[in-house]
C-alpha cells in the first residue's frame, strides 16, 4: 500500500471539504474560497436591486480575480454590520424617547403665534417687512421657516386631507432612507418609516411643521415654521424634506400626484424606487429655480 505524503493528504482533505486550491509552480498554495460561500455571496448580492446594471463586472471579477471579488465583499460587510450595529443603538435611543399619544384635545389647538411673536406688534408693518422679521427670527435657530401664499397653503392642506400620509425618501450617505410624513390641523409631522413602523402614531418625531394663518387674510401670507431633531437630521436634510413635501403637496405635477394616489388608494401597486427617481427630478428642478 502506498504511503501518502503530509502534504498529499492535506490535499485531499481540502477537495473532500470543497475547498479550492491553487498550487503554484513554486508549491505554495493559496486557499481561495469554498464553494458554499461564494454562492451564498452571489446570492445575497442578487437581492440588491442595482444587481442587474453591474452583473457583468461582478461576473468578470469573480472570473479573473475571485480572491479579490471575495475580499471586496467581506469587506462591504463588514462596513454594513457596522452600519447596523449603529442603527440598533440610535433604534434603542430612539424608542426611548417615544412620545405618549396626544390627547384629542390638545391634538385640536391649532398653534398660535402669539406664542412666538407679539402679532400686535407687526400689524402696522408691510408683507415684506413681516417677512424679513420672521427669517432673521429663525436666522440661528435650531429650525428652519418659510412663506406660503394662501393659494399654496389652501392645496397644499385640501390635498393633504385627501392623502394624509406618505413616504419622502431622504438622501442620506449610504442610499435613502424613507420618512413617514402625516397631516393634522395645521401641522405635519414626520418621523422614520422604522419608528412608525414600531411606535405608530407614538413615533418619535423628527421633524415637525406648522403654519400659522393669522397674518393669511390682511397680509396675505401664511407663516411656516420647522422644528427638527438635530440628533436625527440636520438643517439641509429637513429643508429638503419640506421641499419635497411641497412640491407634492402644493404643485400639479401628474406623475407625483398618481404616486400620491397609488400609496393611498393602491398600496399593492407602490414602488419604493418610484419615490428615488421623483427625488432625482425634484433635485433637477431645485437646481433649475
Amino acid at each position: 500500500m502506498a504511503i501518502l505524503s503530509p502534504c498529499s493528504i492535506q490535499l485531499r482533505l481540502m477537495l473532500k471539504k470543497n475547498i479550492f486550491v491553487n498550487i503554484k509552480s513554486c508549491n505554495r498554495r493559496t486557499i481561495m474560497t469554498t464553494r458554499p460561500k461564494l454562492e451564498k455571496v452571489l446570492k445575497n448580492l442578487q437581492r440588491n436591486p442595482f444587481y442587474d446594471k453591474y452583473a457583468n463586472k461582478i461576473a468578470k471579477l469573480q472570473q479573473t480575480s475571485p480572491e479579490e471579488f471575495l475580499e471586496r465583499v467581506e469587506s462591504q460587510e463588514k462596513k454594513f454590520q457596522k452600519k447596523k450595529e449603529k442603527q440598533d443603538e440610535e433604534r434603542k435611543f430612539f424608542e426611548s424617547q417615544a412620545k405618549p399619544c396626544l390627547s384629542q384635545e390638545k391634538q385640536s389647538q391649532p398653534a398660535q403665534l402669539n406664542s412666538i411673536m407679539k402679532v400686535d406688534m407687526i400689524q402696522d408693518k408691510t408683507r415684506d417687512e413681516i417677512i424679513n422679521i420672521w427669517k432673521d427670527y429663525h436666522k440661528d435657530k435650531d429650525c428652519i421657516c418659510g412663506i406660503l401664499a394662501p393659494e399654496q397653503f389652501y392645496k397644499m392642506f385640501e390635498r393633504g386631507k385627501c392623502y394624509s400620509t406618505f413616504l419622502l425618501p431622504l438622501p442620506r450617505k449610504h442610499g435613502y432612507e424613507f420618512i413617514v410624513s402625516q397631516f393634522f390641523g395645521l401641522e405635519i409631522h414626520m418621523t422614520a418609516l422604522l419608528w412608525y413602523q414600531a411606535h405608530k402614531e407614538n413615533a418619535p418625531e423628527c421633524l415637525t411643521i406648522t403654519h400659522y394663518t393669522e397674518l393669511k387674510d390682511s397680509k396675505g401670507i401664511i407663516l411656516m415654521r420647522g422644528e427638527f431633531d438635530k440628533k436625527y437630521i440636520n438643517v439641509q436634510e429637513a429643508q429638503c424634506l419640506v421641499n419635497e413635501l411641497q412640491l407634492y403637496y402644493s404643485t400639479d405635477n401628474p406623475k407625483r400626484l398618481q404616486l400620491l394616489e397609488i400609496f393611498t388608494n393602491k398600496p399593492d401597486e407602490f414602488k419604493h424606487m418610484d419615490l428615488i427617481a421623483q427625488l432625482e427630478t425634484i433635485q433637477l428642478e431645485l437646481k433649475n429655480n
